[in-house]
């Protein structure tokens, strides 16, 4: 059977505020990786259809995790406890705990994007900041031969 599904709606070519352009191409692109992973079924989810070992749920969870981090703790200065939770203990793809399921990913995307207004400018006051502290700073990954 073959069910239409209706694609999310694309933000306004009439927006000329770069945060409705940015926040509304976050939002096309959210529901859309949603509306394509909806219909997989578990093992879909967690297994790879491509070289890079990448599976779906991997990815959702990336993205969620880019966006609270850019969104949230880069241009809002929020405090967010593994702000580079990616890097953490693992190598290789994206990874997703065994319990995790496709329901806490999506949740926790729902959590993630539920934003307030993100300022203007992102960090008025980049000039009189301190040198990004070990807090904020990347954490250095070795990449195996």
């Amino acid at each position: 059977m073959v069910y239409k599904i209706e694609p999310a709606a694309e933000p306004p070519v009439t927006l000329t505020s770069p945060y409705d352009l940015l926040t509304g191409y976050l939002d096309f692109y959210r529901e859309t990786v949603l509306r394509k992973l909806e219909g997989m079924s578990d093992a879909e989810l967690r297994n790879s259809r491509i070289p890079t070992g990448w599976s779906p749920l991997g990815l959702f969870k990336h993205l969620a995790c880019v966006e609270l981090r850019w969104m949230q703790w880069g241009f809002k200065g929020e405090h967010i406890e593994e702000p580079w939770a990616e890097f953490k203990n693992r190598s290789g793809p994206w990874h997703v705990e065994p319990g995790e399921t496709f329901a806490d990913v999506k949740e926790f995307s729902s959590r993630s994007s539920a934003r307030g207004p993100v300022p203007s400018s992102p960090r008025p006051d980049w000039r009189t900041r301190p040198p990004v502290s070990a807090e904020r700073s990347r954490p250095t990954r070795t990449v195996p031969p």
